[in-house]
C-alpha cells in the first residue's frame, strides 16, 4: 500500500507525534507535515521514519494556524492508495486527497469545550482577537469535515466530543505505548508530571498541588509549543521552590524518570486520553489525575490510579498518605494494565482500518 500520513507540524514531542511515528514506521509511510524539529522524531527513537516537511510558519498565534490551514488546503500529493490525516489543521487536506482516514486527537478545544477558560487565561488585551479568531477559524475548519472519509478516535471520550460538536461517529483506537521499553527501577523521591506547556494541561493546578506540599518534590517535563513563551509561562504558574521544569528530554532519559519518580501526577481536566497516564503505569507507578475523561479507560481506580476532584487540597492529601511501601506493591498491577494499551495492538487496529479504507477506495 502506498499511504502518507499528514500531520499538522512536528516541533515538540507529545503523544501526537508518538502516534503518526508509530503508524509511518509500521505502515512504511511518508509523514507530510508543515514544520520539523529533527530532535522529535530523533528524541523519540524514530530516526529511521521518513518526514517531509512543505511549509515555513510564523511563530506567533493565530497566524501560525491561519498559515498551517492554507498550507493543508493546497496540499496536493499523488500516487497514493490511502491518506492518514493527524492534527487539526490536517482537516483541510481532506477535500483533495480520497480516500482518507483521519485520526483524530480531539475536536480543537479551544473552539469547543474549553474556548471559554482559554480565553479568560488571555491577558485583556488579546481576547477580543482570541474570540473573534476562535469563532472564523472553527467555521472554517467544519466546513472542511464533510470530506473527511472515516474519522478515528483515540478514545471514548473524544468519540463522544466528535459525535457532541461534529455530528459524526467514529471507531476508537488508543494511542500505542511500547510498553516492553518501560521497567520500573524503583519508588524516588520525586513525582513526575510529563506535560506540554500549554493551557488545556492544567500546570496550575500541578503546581498548586506541590504549593501544599513542601517536603514533597515534582518534576514537569515537555516543551511548549512554537509561539509560546515558555519563561513566561513558567513564571506566570508561581512555581514554589519544589517544582522544577525541565524541557523535552529524550525517549531513553525520559523512561529512566519514569522507572526512578515516585509517581506520576497528571492534572489535565478532561484529559483526551492521557498517553503518559499508560506510559507511568507500565513503569510499575501510579497515577494521582482527576476523575474524568480518558483516565477512566486506562486507569483501575483506587489500584493503578488515583482519580480525583481536580481540587489542590484533595490531590495533596491523596499523595502525602501515600507511602514507599504501598507504591511499591501496585508496581505489578500498573504494568499489566499498561499492556492492554501496547503499540501493537493499536497497529494491528489501525493496520485493519487502512486495509480496509484502501479496499473500499
Amino acid at each position: 500500500m502506498r499511504v502518507a500520513i499528514v500531520h499538522d507540524w512536528m516541533t515538540t514531542l507529545g503523544g501526537g507525534e508518538k502516534v503518526v511515528l508509530t503508524l509511518a514506521r509500521a505502515l512504511g509511510a511518508e509523514i507530510i507535515t508543515t514544520e520539523l524539529d529533527p530532535s522529535v522524531p530523533r528524541d523519540a527513537g524514530f530516526e529511521d521514519v521518513r518526514i517531509r516537511p512543505v511549509a515555513t510558519l510564523p511563530r506567533m498565534q493565530p497566524w501560525r494556524t491561519i498559515a498551517a490551514t492554507r498550507a493543508f488546503s493546497r496540499l496536493a500529493l499523488t500516487g497514493l492508495d490511502l491518506v492518514v490525516l493527524s492534527g487539526n489543521w490536517v482537516v483541510h487536506a481532506a477535500r483533495w486527497h480520497h480516500p482518507n482516514l483521519y485520526y483524530c486527537h480531539t475536536p480543537t478545544r479551544v473552539f469547543y469545550d474549553l474556548r471559554e477558560s482559554w480565553i479568560a487565561s488571555l491577558p485583556r488585551g488579546q481576547r477580543l482577537l482570541a474570540r473573534a479568531w476562535s469563532r472564523a477559524h472553527r467555521r472554517w475548519n467544519e466546513r472542511a469535515l464533510p470530506h473527511l472519509d472515516r474519522i478515528v478516535a483515540n478514545s471514548g471520550n473524544v468519540r463522544r466530543r466528535i459525535l457532541r460538536y461534529w455530528g459524526r461517529d467514529s471507531v476508537v483506537v488508543h494511542p500505542p505505548v511500547f510498553t516492553d521499553r518501560f521497567r520500573f527501577d524503583f519508588v524516588g523521591d520525586s513525582w513526575l508530571d510529563v506535560s506540554r506547556l500549554s493551557h488545556e494541561k492544567g500546570l496550575d493546578l500541578a503546581v498548586d498541588v506541590f504549593r501544599r506540599l513542601p517536603r514533597e518534590r515534582l518534576l514537569v517535563v515537555g516543551g511548549a509549543p512554537r509561539g509560546t513563551d515558555r519563561e513566561r509561562f513558567i513564571r506566570d504558574l508561581r512555581p514554589p521552590p519544589n517544582v522544577e521544569f525541565r524541557d523535552t528530554v529524550p525517549e531513553r532519559e525520559l523512561i529512566d524518570l519514569y522507572a526512578r519518580c515516585r509517581g506520576v501526577l497528571s492534572t489535565s481536566v478532561d484529559e483526551d486520553f492521557g498517553m503518559t497516564a499508560v506510559e507511568a503505569n507500565a513503569s510499575g507507578k501510579v497515577v494521582v489525575a482527576p476523575d474524568g475523561g480518558g483516565y477512566r479507560e486506562t486507569q483501575v481506580a483506587g489500584v493503578t490510579g488515583f482519580l480525583l476532584p481536580p481540587r489542590p487540597d484533595v490531590f495533596a492529601d491523596r499523595i502525602a498518605s501515600l507511602t514507599t511501601s504501598d507504591l511499591e506493591g501496585r508496581a505489578g498491577p500498573c504494568r499489566a494494565q499498561a499492556r492492554k494499551f501496547d503499540a501493537m495492538v493499536f497497529i494491528e487496529k489501525m493496520r485493519a482500518l487502512v486495509e480496509q479504507a484502501v479496499g473500499k477506495g
